[in-house]
C-alpha cells in the first residue's frame, strides 16, 4: 500500500535527523534536549497522521505526570527504555477478547479490536516502542477528525474522564503558545521585596464549615500585595468560593493545580482559560472568604496557597511548604547574582 511506503520512507528521514529514542534515553542528556527530541518525534507523527503535534505532546505529558510506575514492576530492559511516557492498557492495545495480552502482531490485534499499530515498519505493534505507541495514539485520535472539537471527543473516548480532557486541552494551549516542550522556571507567590511571613501549616485543623484540615500554606502579607503565578500554566477557575473567598486556580505544565485564595481582587488582565508564566501578577492579597460573596475581614490578610496533584481519576492535596522554600531560595539567589553584576 502507498501509505506504508510513505511511512517507511518518512521514517528513514526521521531516523537520519535524530537518533533512535532508545539511544537518546540511554544517554545522559538534560531535560531540554529530551524535550527537543520528543518534539521532533511528535512533529514527525503529525506529518504522517495529520494530528497536531501539540496533542501528542500533551497526551505524553499528561501520562508522564499522572502515571507512577508500580513498585512491583520489573525494571525495563534496554530495548524497552522509553523516551515518551504514554502507556496504553494491554486490553486496549491488543483487544479485550485477545487471549494474548502481549500480542504484537498487527493483524491479530486488529482482528480482536485492539488499537495497537506498527509505527516503525518492523512488522510489530510493540507497546514498549515509542514510534509504535505515538503512532497508535495519533491514529486513534485522528479517526475522530482533526479539529480541536474532534480531538477532544477522541480524548474523551479514550480516557472517559472530563478532567483528563480539560487538562490535556490546557497543555495543548501551552504548547501552541510557547512552541516548545521545555517550559521551566518558577516564582515565589509574592514579590520578595514585600513584607510577608509564612510557616508550614499544611494539615492543621480548621473549624469553619465543619471539621477539616488546612490544605495549604498561609503567607501573611499586607492588603494589596501582588500575588504571582508560580509556574507556567493555564487559569482553570476564577471567582468566589465560600471557603477561599476570591480565588484563582491554575493548572501547571506538570498537571498540578495551584490554588490561590482569600484574594482582595484579580488582575483584570486575566480570565479563565488564559496562559500565565512564572511571576505574572494574577491577583492581590486580601481577607475574603468564610461566607457569601463579598464577605471579608474575618481573619488577617493573607494568601492561602495550596497545591493538588492529579492522579488521573482524582486529586489529592500535598504540602506546598517545601516548594515554597525552594522557590524563595532560588529567587533570592537570582537577586543576589544581579546585585553583584
Amino acid at each position: 500500500m502507498w501509505y506504508k511506503r510513505f511511512l517507511a520512507s518518512s521514517l528513514i528521514v526521521f531516523l537520519c535527523a535524530v537518533s533512535l529514542p532508545v539511544s537518546i534515553a540511554r544517554a545522559d542528556t538534560n531535560s531540554e534536549q529530551m524535550s527537543r527530541e520528543r518534539k521532533v518525534l511528535f512533529e514527525h507523527m503529525q506529518t504522517i497522521t495529520g494530528v497536531p503535534w501539540q496533542y501528542l505532546a500533551a497526551v505524553d505529558q499528561y501520562e508522564r505526570s499522572v502515571r507512577k510506575p508500580s513498585k512491583k514492576a520489573e525494571s525495563p530492559s534496554p530495548s524497552q527504555t522509553r523516551l515518551t511516557g504514554i502507556s496504553v492498557p494491554p486490553a486496549t492495545w491488543s483487544g479485550v477478547l485477545n487471549p494474548l495480552d502481549t500480542d504484537v502482531n498487527p493483524r491479530s490485534i486488529a482482528f480482536f479490536g485492539g488499537i495497537g499499530k506498527d509505527g516503525d515498519g518492523d512488522g510489530k505493534a510493540d507497546p514498549h516502542n515509542d514510534l509504535d505507541v505515538v503512532y497508535t495514539i495519533a491514529c486513534y485520535l485522528g479517526q475522530f477528525g482533526f479539529t480541536d472539537n474532534d480531538l477532544r471527543i477522541g480524548l474523551w473516548q479514550y480516557y472517559t474522564y472530563d478532567r483528563s480532557v480539560r487538562t490535556i486541552s490546557g497543555l495543548v494551549k501551552l504548547y501552541r503558545h510557547h512552541n516548545t516542550l521545555h517550559l521551566v522556571g518558577s516564582a515565589f507567590p509574592v514579590p520578595l521585596h514585600y513584607d510577608y511571613s509564612y510557616r508550614s501549616t499544611w494539615g492543621d485543623p480548621r473549624g469553619w464549615g465543619g471539621r477539616r484540615i488546612h490544605e495549604g500554606t498561609d503567607i501573611f502579607a499586607g492588603y494589596g500585595t501582588p500575588v504571582r503565578a508560580t509556574r507556567h500554566g493555564v487559569i482553570e477557575s476564577m471567582g468566589w468560593n465560600p471557603y477561599g473567598g476570591w480565588r484563582i486556580g491554575v493548572r501547571d505544565i506538570d498537571t498540578i493545580y495551584h490554588y490561590y485564595a482569600h484574594l482582595n481582587g484579580f488582575n483584570k488582565k486575566f480570565k479563565v482559560g488564559d496562559i500565565v508564566a512564572p511571576g505574572d501578577v494574577i491577583g492581590y492579597v486580601g481577607s475574603s472568604g468564610y461566607g457569601k460573596p463579598g464577605t471579608s475581614g474575618k481573619f488577617p490578610p493573607h494568601l492561602h496557597y495550596g497545591i493538588y496533584k492529579d492522579r488521573g481519576n482524582g486529586e489529592y492535596s500535598f504540602d506546598p511548604y517545601p516548594s515554597l522554600k525552594r522557590w524563595e531560595n532560588e529567587e533570592q539567589k537570582k537577586m543576589a547574582k544581579k546585585k553583584k553584576r
